[in-house]
């Protein structure tokens, strides 16, 4: 198991991933112990100065309450359990992990106040594989994630539940079986645990890292069907594409000249064909994937700014000041969570597109009905189709965007707010659905790949064909489909086909 030494600054997504799926541990860095405890020693000149939101004031429209010194540690306990407010199904460990993690990180880099030892018990709580459950409902996106921090914050304190192995237990008990102490917070400690963006960022990063994969995987099935179809590669050229110089749909183009270089199938009708172009779906495939691997490129960016923040309120100034600020706010994130759903929704619907022209024989240059063994008897392919569809209609639904629908909160303190966990979560769905899309294409245009016989595909294609057939059987009599779809589906996100891909023609961008 790998190590991410965490010393605030430096937390890259690749980072957040090995965390978030359990294939490293964490380690805190001298340097973040020492900005920490600097940053702590200005929380504990604050006990008799003017009034400091959060840590002698109370929360939210309660700010102008102050808070006697002898409450101040009641209170951080208090702001914890009653912003544990969450409710719905726990989200997925993953997420809490990258969750607990990034807020780690802000506490690392010194600008909260909170003592090192918060920061020691949240990595302690990842690396005993500790998720604490964390309801799916409860985040506006306002002062960040603040309910979903303080469910994570509550385990910290040996109360609610959490997740061991697949198991939900007490957080107490799990705590125990660890060797790890209930921690008991300080001035200003439960606000710094609640207080960010984490969630919003971790998913926004779990995201961009699969959509990348996903990217290049739906260039993969884009080039099948191209074979599949008896289409052209022409208007894949390198010196046409300049002619528009996006560099997302430079990228796709060269992508998918690589996996279809010296196909047989494509060679077998170059100067005999009486089509003078391909269907918008088979030949703007480089601009629409290419225009999603740019908003991808955005949605990174946007990360890796967030990924570099300081995000807590107040703020812990190097000079002794103690500011209020709106850094928490996750306008940035919900944005670009935002647009990315929207441009994978478009590569989910062009690859729906092409699943449809190779089912369709009136339109499929000499392929069987639905790719049917004998039509008529057998449906073939035809219900997969009908799920790509199912799927899109869902897409469009996830496209809308959550980041336009503020809610005002705490008595008008709050009064508009980012929605930019609604934003993430639903882009998350919408990555699994277009996976599922990419699932049902691979598995219709390796079976017309199939069906083109004697030709063979070329290289790229035919590794990414082989891997199919070592869990997806080819063409014959309609049998269960829908296990076949899944196999699929998992060949997708474990990067298998992807991997026989690149190591028949190298590394795909």
């Amino acid at each position: 198991m790998s190590a991410v030494r965490l010393d605030g600054p430096g937390v890259t997504i690749a980072d957040v991933v090995a965390v978030a799926r359990g294939a490293a541990v964490v380690e805190l860095t001298d340097a973040a112990v020492e900005r920490m405890a600097a940053a702590r020693s200005i929380v504990e000149t604050l006990a008799g100065g003017d009034p400091a939101y959060g840590v002698s004031t109370g929360f939210g429209a309660l700010a102008t309450v102050t808070i006697p010194p002898g409450r101040r540690a009641d209170l951080q306990a208090a702001l914890v359990r009653s912003h544990a407010a969450g409710m719905g199904p726990p989200v997925e460990a993953e997420v809490v992990r990258a969750m607990v993690f990034l807020r780690a990180r802000t506490l690392a880099l010194g600008f909260s106040g909170a003592r090192p030892l918060v920061a020691e018990s949240l990595l302690a709580m990842v690396n005993a594989g500790i998720a604490p459950l964390v309801p799916e409902y409860g985040s506006l996106g306002a002062s960040g994630d603040l309910a979903p921090l303080a469910h994570a914050a509550l385990a910290m304190l040996g109360e609610g539940d959490v997740e061991v192995d697949g198991r939900v237990v007490p957080a107490a008990e799990a705590l125990a079986a660890a060797g790890l102490e209930p921690l008991v917070l300080a001035d200003k400690e439960g606000l710094a645990l609640t207080n960010g963006t984490d969630g919003i960022l971790g998913q926004l990063c779990l995201a961009c890292h699969d959509a990348s994969a996903l990217l290049s995987a739906a260039d993969v099935s884009a080039a099948l069907t191209v074979e599949g179809l008896l289409a052209t590669d022409r208007a894949f050229a390198a010196d046409l594409l300049a002619l528009r110089p996006q560099p997302g749909q430079a990228v796709s183009a060269a992508n998918l000249r690589a996996l279809l270089a010296d196909s047989p199938i494509v060679a077998s009708h170059r100067s005999d064909d009486v089509r003078v172009q391909d269907a918008y779906s088979i030949r703007c495939t480089p601009q629409v994937h290419g225009a999603a691997r740019d908003t991808l490129a955005h949605a990174v960016m946007v990360a890796e700014a967030e990924l570099a923040s300081a995000i807590d309120n107040p703020m812990v100034m190097p000079d002794g000041r103690v500011e209020s600020g709106g850094n928490f706010h996750g306008a940035p994130l919900g944005f670009a969570a935002d647009f990315l759903a929207i441009a994978l929704a478009e590569v989910g619907a062009i690859a729906e597109r092409r699943i449809d022209r190779v089912l369709d024989h009136h339109r499929s240059h000499g392929l069987p009905p639905f790719l049917a063994d004998d039509p008529g008897v057998d449906s073939g392919m035809m219900i997969g189709q009908y799920t790509a569809a199912g799927l899109c209609a869902e897409n469009r639904r996830l496209a809308a965007p959550a980041s336009v629908d503020s809610l005002p909160t705490s008595g008008m303190q709050e009064d508009h707010v980012s929605m930019a966990w609604g934003a993430v979560r639903k882009l998350r769905r919408l990555v699994d659905n277009v996976r599922r899309i990419l699932a049902v294409e691979m598995a219709v245009s390796a079976r017309a790949v199939d069906l083109r016989a004697p030709l063979v595909p070329a290289a790229g294609t035919g590794a990414a064909l082989a891997a199919l057939r070592g869990e997806v059987p080819g063409p014959g009599p309609d049998r269960f489909l829908s296990p076949e779809l899944a196999a699929a589906e998992e060949l997708l996100r474990s990067g298998a086909v992807l991997d026989a891909v690149e190591e028949a023609i190298g590394p795909l961008a």
